[in-house]
């Protein structure tokens, strides 16, 4: 009976485990949807230049340059043998005036029409971004709720068929290869439900960041020593611009070298066998880009506005969470993520992230 008891200490010790695990998602999943809702901004109507005075007083000066000018050139005006200059130019200014306020008023309501228009379209948008925040906070709500269920309904029994999985393979007779093939499928699907879960419980815990002064190359560095084994099996070349020469980023070492380690693994799983990865980056306006291509198909133009959606994905087995996390953890830090076509036909993931300022400008 040695592997039943074996099984059960470990299966235990998971199910220990896992309600520790309940516990901290219940406590620390739970997100309010509306009260962290960033207010809507007001955005205030653009003064509108007094336009009819300037078309008034642009009338009566035209009116008085007219009237001098055609008294210059020696045009007289009499009425009944006196001269009548002071009522044309009385005419001529009255006429002029309402002329030119009448201009100068068009041209301010055509102005206050431009602005309302700018107006209303930059509230729709606000309230598009708000809307479309609100969304996400309801999703992650529910997907708290969600996670802390699976992790306790199914994380124990998984700890404990892994567990019994393990006990058996211990004790299969030498040159069973059906017996070693079973228990190694075994392992490998469990392996990847608790992945999956892994996944999900990290997609809707909220954050800790600790951003701090963080030199490019040490992420690169970090996230192709984490992917070596994955690239090398597929034999994936991999080169990598200098990056010594451009400014820190401003970020959580752990949690960039995650969404970088995400994006090689893309890449290995994209590329042909011998295909090719290319680490590029380069800084502008107080931020610095850094891109992951690759060989690859690339994504098509139709798919690119969605594959950072949660649950979004093209391939049999995939979970849809990997570029959903990079994009919350890219957010997180200020920045933006995005995919487009690279050189060499293949997909383009470029991150921008906000530059380190140094400490003199930072006080």
């Amino acid at each position: 009976m040695p592997v039943r008891n074996s099984g059960h200490r470990v299966g235990c010790i998971a199910a220990g485990l896992c309600e520790t695990i309940e516990s901290v998602v219940q406590l620390g999943l739970e997100v309010a949807p509306v009260e962290n809702m960033e207010p809507v901004p007001t955005i205030a109507m653009p003064a509108t230049p007094p336009w009819r005075w300037w078309g008034l007083a642009g009338g009566i000066a035209t009116a008085v340059f007219d009237t001098f000018t055609m008294q210059w050139s020696g045009i007289r005006f009499e009425l009944n043998g006196h001269s009548a200059s002071v009522w044309v130019v009385l005419y001529f200014g009255l006429s002029f005036a309402t002329l030119g306020f009448l201009v100068g008023y068009l041209a301010e309501q055509r102005r206050r029409e431009r602005d309302a228009a700018a107006l209303l379209q930059a509230q729709m948008e606000t309230i598009n971004s708000t809307r479309a925040r609100l969304v996400q906070s309801e999703k992650l709500a529910v997907l708290g709720q969600l996670a802390a269920q699976i992790a306790h309904e199914v994380r124990n029994p998984l700890g404990v068929i892994r567990s019994a999985a393990q006990g058996l393979g211990e004790t299969v007779a030498a040159g069973d290869e059906e017996a070693e093939r079973a228990c190694s499928f075994i392992l490998a699907e469990i392996d990847r439900l608790n992945s999956v879960i892994t996944s999900l419980l990290a997609f809707a815990r909220p954050l800790q960041l600790e951003a701090r002064p963080v030199p490019l190359e040490h992420i690169f560095e970090r996230a192709l020593l984490l992917a070596r084994d994955e690239l090398s099996a597929k034999q994936v070349r991999v080169s990598q611009a200098d990056v010594s020469a451009l400014p820190p980023v401003h970020a959580d070492t752990d949690l960039m070298s995650q969404v970088l380690l995400d994006l090689l693994s893309n890449a290995a799983q994209s590329v042909p066998r011998a295909g090719e990865v290319r680490l590029d980056a380069s800084a502008d306006g107080g931020a610095v880009h850094f891109s992951v291509a690759d060989s690859g198909p690339g994504v098509p133009p139709e798919l690119r506005a969605r594959i950072f959606e949660p649950f979004f994905t093209t391939r049999p087995r995939g979970t849809g969470l990997g570029l959903a996390i990079a994009r919350q953890i890219v957010e997180a830090h200020g920045g933006e993520i995005s995919v487009r076509e690279g050189r060499n036909g293949g997909a383009c993931f470029t991150i921008s992230l906000p530059a380190s300022r140094p400490a003199s400008v930072a006080a």
